[in-house]
């Protein structure tokens, strides 16, 4: 059974100032990053215990000092989860296996775009060391979160080698916990405690999101704490340095944490595939699909988020964990329908992009096509299955010369983009083009002067809207051929 614990019913919220009164050099929040203040709006909308979906359990206690803080993996969930604690005061130790990544951080080098990150990084950097060393590590830390990758295998199943790394890194240490904030299997905390009995294990997903991570570290909708066995006071201690956040904290066991994170993924994954069907039977039907979204989304049982149809999802985590998911219900010997389904519709949507281009152009054979972003998302450069990359390949093996242009993501991305032409600005992969397909919705896209410079600019006035993000009216006023997603 879960629990939650947040403000009502005789669970304790921290006062406003309760976390600068444990230290009093701790500096004030970003008002801009941190709005409202902690523990004040935040700890009045938890949710009742009558109306909770998990009942209250017990009280967390106050912190009175700040616990010293290890991080396993400097990557992007690593480096977002040591600075946030920073933030909140804490000295935090990452270790990360890199050398050269751990000398360009000790530089205060940000390998990565996230907004706020760098200054996070900036403004703490005496309560942050890096380092490559285990021993450093075990030596002034006490909890250990692992942000390792845990990246899908040809089958769908997580590779979990580097977490087995880290693991066995610990030795027989029974001193420490692990606190897994990396995706895993359900199950695998219970493995890792069969092997290394004594260590302390608290299942601690993440739910941040690429482009507002710091915003969500900091003003979470939910923390999750599963306790493993004999973990207990881990888990307190884990449940306590969130309590400045005012969020709720869910208290549970380890497997049900594990499932919360994949189940919580798998949901939105599904609800944007469903959105995408409602969108191509709405091409067909005549209807607009966000007028459609639009009437939906006002029901509080559905809510607007999650409602925008487009060319597929994509990133670090909707795909590997959709197929995780799908993966260890087979492996228990479930087959797992639903998400079969949301799979095959979100590769579909990627087959649909290509048909409009060959409805209006016919064969792709030396067409010139301009992908406009490459990143899976706007406000970060990650193009993990990102569906520009997709389309590349495809449009390629169609016969298409491909030029792409994104503001952040496109030098990361050459090597994975094969033979397509990596351009320095928008109109440097406008000029000539058959077809612009837009992919990911930068605002300097929507800014370009569609109806005079890129309109002169293009060989075919074309374009293929996936993010329903430009002004289609605008555009066909101005001559373009523009054909969007389910409208």
């Amino acid at each position: 059974m879960a629990h939650l614990q947040g403000g009502l019913l005789g669970v304790q919220h921290p006062a406003p100032d309760a976390h600068r009164e444990a230290d009093a050099g701790d500096r004030a929040l970003d008002a801009t990053a941190l709005n409202p203040p902690l523990g004040e709006e935040r700890s009045r909308n938890v949710v009742p215990a009558s109306t909770a979906p998990f009942p209250f359990r017990g009280t967390l206690r106050r912190l009175t000092e700040k616990e010293p803080i290890g991080v396993i993996g400097a990557g992007w969930v690593g480096l977002c989860t040591a600075a946030c604690f920073a933030e909140l005061g804490h000295e935090v130790v990452a270790r990360d296996i890199v050398p050269e990544k751990v000398e360009s951080l000790s530089r205060g080098e940000v390998p990565m775009h996230e907004p706020g990150l760098g200054e996070l990084l900036e403004r703490n950097a005496e309560r942050l060391t890096f380092t490559t060393s285990m021993e450093e590590l075990l030596e002034r830390t006490r909890l250990l979160f692992c942000c390792v990758d845990t990246p899908p295998t040809y089958s769908g199943d997580a590779d979990l080698s580097r977490v087995q790394s880290v693991i066995d890194d610990l030795g027989d240490s029974v001193e420490h916990a692990i606190v897994m904030k990396s995706t895993v299997p359900v199950g695998t905390g219970r493995s890792i405690q069969r092997r290394r009995e004594g260590l302390g294990y608290v299942s601690n997903p993440e739910f941040l999101k690429e482009g507002t991570a710091v915003e969500d570290f900091m003003h979470p909708d939910r923390v999750v704490v599963g306790a493993g066995e004999g973990s207990e006071g881990f888990a307190d201690r884990v449940a306590a340095l969130y309590e400045p956040l005012g969020a709720p904290i869910v208290r549970t066991d380890v497997a049900s944490a594990e499932m919360i994170k994949l189940a919580s993924n798998a949901f939105l994954a599904t609800k944007i595939s469903f959105i995408n069907e409602i969108a191509n039977v709405s091409e067909e039907l005549g209807a607009d699909v966000l007028e459609v979204a639009r009437g939906m989304g006002l029901d509080e049982r559905i809510g607007d988020k999650f409602l925008r149809p487009g060319i597929g999802y994509g990133g670090s985590c909707f795909p590997k964990d959709v197929s995780a998911l799908k993966q260890l219900a087979g492996n228990s010997g479930y087959h797992f329908q639903l998400l079969t389904a949301v799979i095959e519709v979100n590769e579909l949507q990627k087959r649909r992009t290509i048909g409009k281009l060959q409805k209006h152009l016919g064969s792709l054979v030396n067409r010139e096509i301009a992908l406009l972003g490459v990143a899976f998302k706007p406000d970060t450069d990650d193009v993990r299955e990102a569906t520009s990359l997709v389309l590349a390949a495809r449009l390629q093996g169609e016969g298409a010369n491909v030029r792409v242009y994104d503001p952040v993501a496109a030098q990361k991305a050459a090597e994975l983009l094969g033979g397509a032409r990596v351009c320095v600005s928008a109109g440097e992969a406008l000029d000539g083009a058959d077809a612009a397909v837009l992919v990911t919705e930068w605002p300097e896209f929507a800014e370009l002067d569609w109806a005079g410079d890129v309109k002169g600019r293009m060989a075919t006035p074309l374009v293929v809207d996936g993010r329903n993000f430009l002004d289609r009216d605008g555009l066909r006023e101005a001559g373009f051929t523009y054909e969007g997603i389910g409208r």
